[in-house]
């Protein structure tokens, strides 16, 4: 029998303190940004009919056809956990009815594609998404790139590369594709073995290929715009020109289609020299999705947390300091059962303070244990001040102390010092 290994599966990890704390942070600043955009949060589940991905991120796509956690329930049911959110979020939307109709919806929470892992990209990797769901709207897509530089720019992300382009209304497509199969058949035996099957499954994946020899075929392409209707084109620029009032820069690029099928109109990137060659950070798009004879539209994005951190940590991001304002140390065992009581009273007064509850544990070990934890102060009970009905408060930075009573000792600690 083999040695069981308490190591995580390849590709997913346990997060624990210190790095913790980061993803603390960055999900309590994007949740209080989404908010001022007027976003609910919303939680769907880690597990789907396989049906629903392949509907709308697209039969044809490397993440359907490769990279899902793929299998057979107990009831015989083909089910997959979710590759990415914006799908559960709109059958979600779906479900609801009209309570959910115009929504503007965020979601965070882990994902999972049975891909290679390598920098910034796990087998379970974590996203913060929105969808504002509605009809096309320029404006829509602008607030929306709007919003998801606001959050990075919230996280402290500098020197973002946000690239634009455009999929078309629906009734492009057929024009687009016809168009480019025609001009990529001539080369068709350039191309790696994936692109060559994605000329005649969706031909829109071979702009999407990191392979040099694909690249540099694609790289010779008109641009897709040279084949969409005046529609297509104007709205690209309406949103071009709305970014532009809103002091946003942004270059097109004609070759960004992004990933999955289900994206009509606006699409894109925002990328980040810090992460090298596969420099892209997120994206977002508009979309249009077919659920039966229901046709749901929005437009929506999603930051991956451990690219964004990778960032981040390459600027030199600073661990958040999580230590306790105070530890409670008991002096003497008869302090030791109302030393439970204060530690409770503080804490619902909003003072975060810890204390160690082994009965009995050696006075200087839990002084030792108190500034190992960072405490700025250390709240001192023992026998004399039992008999005196006082606290004696340590600072921790310097030994200055001061014995105070209880009503005291309470408006110190939840005062300018310790705001609550």
């Amino acid at each position: 029998m083999t040695a069981f290994s308490v190591q995580p599966l390849q590709g997913m990890s346990d997060i624990r303190a210190p790095e913790v704390h980061r993803w603390q942070r960055l999900e309590r600043i994007g949740a209080r940004i989404l908010e001022d955009y007027g976003c609910s949060e919303i939680r769907t589940p880690l597990l789907e009919r396989t049906e629903l991905f392949a509907r709308g991120i697209g039969d044809a796509t490397d993440v359907v056809q490769k990279e899902m956690y793929r299998f057979e329930d107990r009831g015989g049911r083909d089910v997959s956990m979710r590759p990415e959110g914006t799908a559960g979020v709109i059958r979600a939307v779906a479900a609801a009815g009209q309570d959910l109709q115009d929504a503007r919806l965020y979601y965070l929470g882990p994902m999972f594609r049975c891909e290679r892992p390598q920098a910034g990209r796990r087998r379970q990797f974590h996203q913060l998404g929105a969808e504002l769901l509605g009809e096309p709207n320029p404006a829509a897509d602008a607030e929306c790139i709007a919003l998801q530089l606001h959050i990075l720019a919230g996280w402290g992300v500098q020197g973002a590369r946000l690239r634009l382009n455009t999929r078309g209304v629906p009734e492009d497509r057929a024009a687009v594709t016809d168009a480019l199969r025609a001009l990529l058949d001539p080369v068709r035996d350039r191309l790696c073995d994936d692109c060559r099957r994605r000329m005649d499954a969706n031909v829109l994946r071979v702009l999407d290929c990191k392979q040099p020899g694909c690249r540099a075929e694609v790289d010779r392409l008109p641009p897709m715009t040279e084949f969409m209707s005046a529609p297509s084109r104007d709205y690209l620029a309406d949103v071009r020109d709305l970014l532009a009032m809103l002091n946003i820069e942004a270059d097109l690029d004609s070759r960004l289609v992004r990933g999955l099928d289900y994206y009509a109109h606006t699409v894109w990137e925002i990328s980040h020299e810090s992460l090298g060659a596969q420099d892209a950070l997120c994206g977002g798009g508009r979309y249009r999705f077919e659920l039966g004879k229901r046709v749901l539209e929005g437009v929506g994005f999603a930051l991956g947390l451990e690219r964004v951190l990778m960032v981040l940590e390459a600027g030199g991001l600073e661990d958040d300091a999580h230590a306790p304002a105070v530890y409670i140390a008991t002096q003497d065992p008869c302090a030791f059962r109302e030393n439970l009581v204060l530690a409770q009273t503080l804490r619902r007064k909003g003072v975060a303070c810890v204390m160690d509850v082994r009965e009995g544990r050696p006075f200087r070990k839990q002084l030792r244990a108190a500034d190992r934890a960072g405490a700025a102060w250390s709240v001192i009970r023992g026998r004399h001040e039992m008999d005196q009905g006082t606290f004696l408060l340590k600072n921790m930075a310097d030994g200055g102390q001061q014995e105070l009573e209880m009503p005291e000792l309470i408006e110190r600690l939840t005062g300018p010092i310790f705001p609550p």
